[in-house]
């Protein structure tokens, strides 16, 4: 891949350096490809993250957000000896993942749900008040100036 410099942009900017930053990893970051997953938008500021999760259980499965990160971690339980299965074939791998997730600022997981298979988490930006746009109503009078000049 091609590395860019964003050296020039650091002189006319202020404030965007973790974005520059994530710019910067984003080649060198590896691609996950277990559990399989969509992120698809379900409104103007509404996002869900879907994750196939088949053979873990609620409590197999453990969900943490951090600041602007969101890391799921799945893990079954280790089996017993007298319990031990004998697969003829496997094709439900079962195996331990951590899937990590750069969430945009005022981005918060809603609520999770675990059905078919399918563990859905639903996220939400929700912008403090200070942050929405408001309107700023022009005052009707024109302030007057007093001419102090001498004649």
């Amino acid at each position: 891949m091609q590395t860019f410099d964003f050296s020039p942009f650091y002189r006319s900017t202020v404030g965007f350096d973790r974005l520059f930053n994530r710019l910067d990893t984003l080649g060198t970051q590896e691609t996950k490809s277990y559990p399989p997953y969509n992120i698809e938008r379900t409104g103007e500021d509404a996002y869900r993250i879907s994750i196939a999760v088949a053979g873990f259980s609620n409590g197999d499965i453990a969900i943490e957000t951090k600041e602007n990160s969101l890391v799921v971690k799945g893990a079954k339980a280790a089996e017993s000896a007298d319990a031990k299965r004998e697969f003829l074939h496997r094709g439900i791998a079962e195996r331990a993942f951590e899937l990590r997730f750069q969430l945009a600022d005022y981005v918060e997981v809603q609520g999770a749900t675990l059905e078919n298979g399918l563990l859905h988490l639903e996220l939400k930006r929700e912008l403090p008040e200070s942050k929405k746009p408001r309107t700023i109503s022009i005052n009707g009078s024109t302030p007057t100036i007093e001419d102090k000049s001498v004649n």
